[in-house]
């Protein structure tokens, strides 16, 4: 597999997206529906914005792990919110997380007027091989 980056400015870099990735020779891609922060045994998350951001992460690691990728190669990475404003103080757990696993994903993020019962926060991942 190869990957290109499509970068045409650079201001982008300091929020951890990328314009566009190009991907070649691809053998298998995973589409991953909206991981959200929702207990094992399926109960919706009540807590606050953090919290749900962490355990969106955690169950979105869970598929991807469990279908034999690696986060590394998210290429797309869509992130819907029912509020940018509780989201944006926490932001940072997300962008470390990306950092981390050096993930270079385009990204588009949606303020949404509501999730699915008590969720604040869902991540939609593709991811390839």
């Amino acid at each position: 597999m190869e990957k290109k980056i499509i970068n045409p400015w650079q201001w982008q870099d300091i929020r951890n997206y990328v314009q566009a990735v190009e991907v070649k020779n691809v053998t298998s891609t995973l589409y991953c529906a909206g991981q959200a922060a929702v207990h094992a045994d399926g109960t919706s998350s009540n807590a606050d914005m953090r919290t749900q951001l962490l355990l969106a992460i955690q169950n979105l690691e869970q598929v991807i792990r469990e279908a034999g990728y690696e986060c590394s190669n998210i290429v797309r990475l869509n992130v819907l919110t029912t509020s940018s404003a509780e989201l944006w103080p926490c932001f940072d757990i997300l962008q470390n997380w990306i950092g981390q696993h050096n993930i270079k994903q385009a990204t588009t993020l949606y303020e949404v007027p509501a999730l699915f019962e008590t969720l604040k926060i869902e991540l939609e991942a593709t991811a390839v091989k």
